[in-house]
């Protein structure tokens, strides 16, 4: 009898011994992804390895990000804190400048007996963003017999494009110019190619070969980041991603201009893809670029999809499905054309909103949805709760871990996130601002200029709108506020206030503020209350 026991436990490898105790962490990120998934509704977007995995765990209908821009999003729901808190609510600033001691969601499971590594991109930084804390080891690449990509284009033709631009910026504004986001190629490309030509394809080899290492040569649990760099631009993906759809079939957005009577200081001209070759830098985006970049950015998706995919049948393959939790979210939202914009930036709908899907060995109800309002900051508290880890005094996010169980109950009443006035304040601080409005943009920031000037009136303050106007939104079941205030002064007077009815305008085609003052007075007092009210 005792030899038969002996023999059974010689059979259980590393990973079923461990079934019992903390489950691992596989925690995805999609960059720039909007719910643009079949599993979301889509009615074009091909992505059966989300849907599938959405059909198996939960669904998250109405997801939102904290900010709708890189670097505050992920720094927010890394940390477990909201934008203003740690101060990050721009790119260009790290959040462990500003938070030094800080401890983040996956340096929390390294203090609580976890491994923890990442491929791609997990914070927005470079490659090893915060190695000496967040992660316990760099990914496993000497397991990977793989080149790595060294070019973001695959086609000579575009690396040619792009080395052009940089010589011929760089022979005007001098070395650097490079680093400003402003010397880009073409904003697509469609390359026959195999996935690891692309840096995602790549990262998620380099993940599979990290996970299976960490199984292997760890007893501890771990926590392994997969970050997907598309679809942000530049949209690039090889060429059979972009076979799959039909161009003629792709819908472009309903709703190409800004909501009736909204914000003027709440939009911007699509600086982001204007930057890139051959996109015009001033006047609208015709039709049919309009549906080639739909098409590119579908493909983007639909490539990330596969290389979910992947991660997950790697997963299945070694036996390790069975004790691992998995979260996919994206960063924020991304407008197609919706508003007239391409790009994130704006505390509208159609770029707060995420996707954001869970599944997890035991949880009680599978392949359901849920309508409850959640936030990307409640991501933190969540996994711990599951992982039964203590939680940190620091947090800002409530965990929706019984929603895994239970996704009718009550929850939330508001969701909120926030955005600095865009049209104006990325380019007031630049040091190449004025040479940037001379080459680039003129026209453009003068016509938002003028624009909000006539909109505000003898509330123009050119400071204020440059550097210190936030935009705080607040999503309730049914209404969409924005307030417009100074945020070092978070009793001033409202500079512009939005409202939108998502039960009759769930495009939010028309800001209603003036028409339903009593509304808008009920709604800013709760948005004042802030988020620890909203429980």
């Amino acid at each position: 009898m005792y030899r038969i026991l002996f023999l059974a436990l010689l059979s259980l490898t590393p990973q079923s011994l461990r079934a019992g105790d903390k489950p691992n962490i596989l925690f995805i990120a999609i960059d720039d992804l909007r719910p643009e998934l079949g599993c979301y509704g889509s009615e074009i977007a091909i992505s059966p390895n989300l849907d599938k995995l959405a059909a198996e765990g939960l669904l998250f209908n109405r997801a939102y990000c904290q900010e709708a821009i890189c670097s505050p999003s992920r720094a927010s729901l890394m940390t477990g804190a909201r934008p203003d808190t740690i101060g990050v609510i721009e790119n260009s600033v790290y959040f462990r400048d500003k938070n030094p001691d800080i401890t983040t969601l996956s340096q929390h499971f390294i203090a609580n007996g976890y491994e923890a590594a990442y491929c791609g991109k997990i914070f927005h930084k470079d490659d090893f963003a915060d190695l000496e804390n967040s992660w316990s080891r760099k990914p496993a690449f000497d397991r990977l017999d793989l080149a790595k990509p060294t070019d973001s284009f695959a086609l000579p033709e575009n690396r040619k494009i792009l080395k052009r631009n940089l010589q011929l910026l760089e022979a005007k504004y001098g070395k650097g110019i490079g680093k400003t986001g402003l010397v880009q190629g073409p904003a697509y490309e469609s390359a026959d190619v195999p996935d690891q030509a692309y840096r995602d394809g790549y990262n998620t080899d380099l993940a599979i070969a990290t996970m299976k290492d960490m199984a292997e040569n760890s007893d501890k649990p771990f926590f392994l980041g997969l970050g997907f760099y598309k679809p942000h631009l530049n949209f690039i993906a090889p060429k059979r991603y972009w076979d799959m759809y039909d161009r003629d079939q792709i819908p472009l957005a309903e709703h190409r201009d800004g909501p009736v009577n909204g914000a003027e200081m709440g939009l911007h001209p699509s600086f982001e893809l204007r930057v890139r070759d051959g996109i015009p830098k001033s006047g609208p985006i015709y039709s049919e670029l309009s549906r080639t970049l739909k098409h590119a950015y579908l493909s983007c998706v639909t490539y990330v999809d596969a290389q979910v995919g992947r991660m997950l049948q790697a997963l299945e393959e070694e036996g390790l499905r069975d004790n691992t939790i998995i979260i996919v979210w994206g960063d924020h939202g991304w407008h197609l054309g919706d508003m007239g914009i391409w790009g994130k930036a704006t505390n509208y709908e159609i770029a707060t909103r995420v996707p954001l899907m869970i599944w997890t060995p035991d949880m009680q109800v599978r392949g359901e949805s849920t309508d409850a309002l959640v936030e990307l900051v409640d991501m933190y508290p969540t996994l711990c709760e599951l992982a039964d880890l203590p939680l940190p005094k620091h947090i800002e996010g409530h965990s929706f871990a019984p929603l895994l169980d239970e996704p009718e109950r009550t929850w939330k009443k508001a969701a909120f996130s926030q955005f600095p006035t865009p049209a104006l304040r990325e380019w007031a601080a630049n040091p190449l601002s004025k040479g940037m409005r001379e080459t680039f943009f003129g026209p453009l920031i003068e016509d938002v200029e003028e624009r909000i000037i006539a909109q505000q009136g003898n509330k123009w303050d050119r400071e204020l709108f440059e550097q210190h106007l936030m935009g705080y939104a607040m999503r309730t079941d049914r209404y969409r506020l924005v307030v417009w205030r100074d945020y070092r002064d978070q009793k001033a007077e409202p500079v512009f206030i939005e409202l939108f009815d998502h039960q009759t305008d769930p495009q939010e085609t028309k800001n209603i503020a003036e028409d339903h003052p009593d509304i808008v007075n009920l709604l800013v007092k709760q948005l004042n209350e802030g988020w620890q009210a909203a429980l």
